[in-house]
């Protein structure tokens, strides 16, 4: 569908593609959602680190979602998600310099081997990638994470490939669950907070 076609659910909801001219709108929903994120906050504890940074952080992880035509919001920016479809993969350099220049250089070899431990899990196989995921602060509880993750698979359904995310927060596992994903396997390095490997099968 074109970038900004809109599906509307029960009537209320509206299910879009983000054009890459409405990123920011997008970040900025992530930014609210992942405030209270243990892993996101240990690197960076201070608010206006983080503030400043994280932006940065979701852009080399996620980033290249955009060009794919793979970021979805629900209810014009209260939940979004980046997805990167078979093939694609988060900017690594990208991620590196950000994380070189933003984080404490005390942080740098605990941060640097979850990733590669990270890296070393990612399944080789064609599937649909979930680098980020998240519902705006004021609009949680609302049902809408799941409503957007319903019609996310939808489209990943479709291509009868599976699907594989980390959850850097242990309390969104049982989420993940309920959508059909499975836990593949657990990593903690150092001081790092511990990140769950997940995958849903071909549908």
């Amino acid at each position: 569908m074109p970038a900004r076609d809109t599906v509307h659910l029960m009537g209320f909801r509206s299910f879009s593609l983000v054009p890459d001219n409405e990123k920011t709108k997008a970040f900025d929903t992530l930014v609210s959602a992942f405030t209270d994120d243990p892993f996101e906050r240990w690197m960076y504890p201070d608010l206006p680190d983080y503030l400043t940074h994280f932006p940065k952080f979701l852009a080399a992880f996620g980033g290249n979602a955009f060009a794919e035509q793979t970021v979805w919001t629900l209810d014009d920016f209260a939940a979004v998600a980046l997805w990167l479809p078979p093939g694609k993969e988060p900017d690594g350099d990208a991620i590196v310099a950000v994380l070189t220049e933003s984080l404490p250089a005390e942080q740098h070899a605990d941060t640097f081997a979850l990733l590669d431990e990270m890296d070393g899990a990612h399944p080789k196989y064609p599937l649909w990638y979930l680098p980020w995921f998240g519902v705006d602060a004021a609009s949680q509880g609302r049902g809408l994470g799941s409503e957007l993750m319903t019609h996310c698979l939808k489209v990943v359904d479709a291509s009868h490939l599976p699907a594989y995310l980390e959850s850097p927060n242990p309390r969104n596992v049982s989420f993940y669950e309920r959508h059909g994903f499975l836990v593949a396997g657990v990593a903690q390095v150092g001081a790092c907070p511990p990140v769950t490997f997940m995958e849903r099968g071909a549908r």
